[in-house]
């Protein structure tokens, strides 16, 4: 039987098409919904081109209600997968998921991570900083952001002349290799 996944993004969704299209190629697993919190995310646009339905959602549906839970709750699933999501995950969203939640972020957590590091914001400060190494971190979700158990990281050298540019785009060629190897080891455990 078929693994259950849902993908919950606020951007371009490139790691969501990654994962859409990976579990298309294996069968493994389904990505069943791409939950959203922007309507005009291209998220939506790339996850309706695959066939996966969208759902669009707001702050109060997220925060003060429990119908984002009672949706994902119907949809039975093994992991909820936050692949650019923004906001901070409700406690009882947590718990009604424990231990099935899993976010991708772009630094070596700990550091970088916490509210506003997201995308070039955390490459800009890696830069800044003069770090030697950056890369991802795959880390299951609880309360605080990006402080949940560590699942996965791997890194690469920043080369002298590596800027926003280049850091980027080495960020994103690791997430796409190696986001849909750790949900499958997830799936497998």
């Amino acid at each position: 039987m078929k693994k259950r996944i849902v993908i919950f993004a606020s951007g371009s969704g490139s790691n969501a098409l990654n994962l859409i299209q990976h579990y298309k190629a294996n069968q493994m697993a389904e990505v069943l919904m791409v939950f959203c919190n922007k309507a005009e995310a291209g998220v939506l646009s790339k996850a309706q081109a695959e066939q996966v339905p969208t759902r669009v959602f707001n702050r109060h549906d997220f925060y003060e209600t429990d119908r984002i839970i009672q949706e994902v709750s119907a949809l039975f699933v093994d992991v909820v997968v936050l692949a650019g999501f923004l906001w901070l995950v409700p406690a009882a969203f947590i718990r009604a998921f424990e231990g099935k939640i899993i976010n991708l972020h772009p630094s070596l957590l700990p550091k970088y991570g916490g509210k506003g590091m997201y995308g070039h914001h955390v490459h800009e400060a890696v830069l800044a900083a003069k770090e030697t190494h950056t890369g991802i971190t795959i880390h299951l979700v609880n309360e605080q952001f990006d402080q949940g158990e560590i699942v996965f990281q791997t890194a690469f050298p920043i080369q002298a002349g590596d800027g926003l540019v280049e850091v980027e785009a080495k960020i994103h060629a690791l997430e796409h290799q190696y986001l849909p190897i750790v949900i499958d080891g997830f799936l497998n455990q």
